[in-house]
């Protein structure tokens, strides 16, 4: 059965969020793509939320109904690197094909571009093998870049990554008014 896309949301993770946590952040076939670790125990999803979603500038739970089905994050760059973010997505497996990640990326792009104030661009590095992450991006105006090859260490193994990215300029919006 589809879900309306319309009751999805975005919004900060809570400590209260552990058991939804756990059913997607603990699915081997959810973090076969990502650089998070799959997480095994209700203490390991507690302290993932309360370490490092909760504290961080934009860390999303992607919620249906307010029941947590995945992240979306932002994590901006500093200093020289403050006009771009990269941007990764993990999405609970029984809602793959659906177009919730589609809908997610869709939403947090601009939240992204309002929430900081100097980003220039988005960009998402996704595993070469994972077309369907690729496909997402595509739907949501991202533009593929790039082929990096033997650029990152996923799970212990070197992986190619495909660079996609977002620019105000893909779209009819004007362009972003500050300059790096």
């Amino acid at each position: 059965m589809a879900v309306d896309l319309t009751r999805i949301t975005l919004r900060p993770f809570k400590l209260s969020d552990v058991d939804d946590v756990m059913l997607w952040a603990g699915d081997d076939q959810v973090t076969l793509h990502t650089r998070l670790n799959t997480i095994r125990s209700r203490e390991e999803a507690l302290t993932f939320i309360r370490d490092a979603c909760i504290p961080h500038p934009w860390r999303r739970s992607i919620c249906i109904d307010d029941r947590c089905i995945g992240i979306i994050f932002v994590s901006p760059g500093s200093g020289d690197e403050r006009c771009r973010a990269e941007l990764a997505y993990a999405l609970a497996a029984p809602f793959w094909g659906q177009g919730i990640g589609t809908e997610v990326v869709k939403m947090a792009v601009p939240q992204a571009f309002s929430h900081f104030p100097d980003l220039l661009r988005l960009q998402a590095l996704v595993d070469s093998h994972n077309k369907a992450s690729q496909r997402v991006l595509q739907k949501a105006g991202f533009l593929r870049e790039a082929l990096f090859r033997s650029y990152i260490i996923v799970k212990g193994t070197v992986r190619d990554v495909v660079v996609y990215s977002f620019l105000p300029s893909n779209t009819s919006s004007p362009p972003h008014p500050t300059l790096c």
